[in-house]
Parts: structure tokens; sequence; C-alpha cells
């Protein structure tokens, strides 16, 4: 299996919360950066999404704290795959948020799609794009699923 994807953030003082801690969205912030620098990293920059005519777009966050991250603190991001819907327009993600001792200090799982932004639909990746997210690192709790909608 291959690692996951990671990114290294140092934690600024703009993060924190009046507890001196990183405060929840910011959590969410740093998955958002991880999961955009591994597209980035992959070829599907902004510019690019923009000439597709496609963006990602978020359903659901969910967050999980585990461990309080201070001021300074180095953390690492990581990006998974945790499952991806047959006709290629829905995806989930998993990230795990490390403190520099190693540490899990939150897991972040994200459920999204992509939209078409002429439409304004959720619409199945282009093959280039699908075989990128074929290819991402998955968790061991992968799975192929349906998007249901809501009641």
């Amino acid at each position: 299996m291959t690692d996951p994807y990671r990114r290294e953030f140092q934690v600024r003082w703009a993060d924190l919360d009046p507890n001196a801690h990183l405060r929840h969205s910011a959590y969410m912030d740093y998955a958002a950066e991880a999961r955009v620098g591994f597209l980035n990293d992959c070829g599907f920059t902004l510019e690019r999404f923009q000439k597709l005519n496609i963006g990602p777009v978020l359903f659901r966050e969910e967050t999980r704290y585990l461990h309080e991250v201070r001021a300074n603190e180095r953390i690492s991001v990581t990006t998974e795959l945790s499952g991806l819907s047959a006709n290629g327009k829905h995806w989930r993600m998993r990230h795990h948020i490390f403190k520099a001792d190693g540490s899990l200090a939150c897991v972040v799982d994200v459920q999204g799609a992509w939209l078409g932004l002429a439409a304004r639909k959720i619409v199945p990746a282009p093959a280039e794009l699908q075989d990128v997210m074929r290819n991402v690192p998955h968790t061991q709790d992968f799975a192929e699923f349906m998007p249901q909608k809501p009641a």
C-alpha cells in the first residue's frame, strides 16, 4: 500500500482560539489545504479546474479531536481516500492531523463531489481526474458507495 499524501504546517497565531489552542475550524482549514495540495501536486490546480469548468464541493465534514494543538507547533496532515462512487461523481476523504511528536491530534472525514460550474449540478469527474482519484492512497476501510439523499 502507498503511504498517504502528507503536508507539513506550522500553527499560526491567527489559528488559535481564546484558550490558546488550535480553534475548531482551523483543523478543517488544514485538512482542506492538504486536500487541495494533493490535487495541485497531481496537476489539478485552480486554473485547470476552471478550464474543466468543475470544482470540488463538500457535503459533510466530521471532526474528532483527540489532542490539543498549541501555537507554533508543527503539524502534519495526511490525505487518504475512504470512498468513491462508481459513477465518478462522489468521494470521501480522511485526514489525520499529527503533532510533531507523532501523536494523533485530530481526524477529519469529508464527503464531497464534483460540481459542474455551468450547470451547478453534480457531475462525473473527467477521466484523467477519475484516474487521479482512484490512485489516492486508500484507507483500510475504503469502500465504494452510493450517496444517499437526505430524507
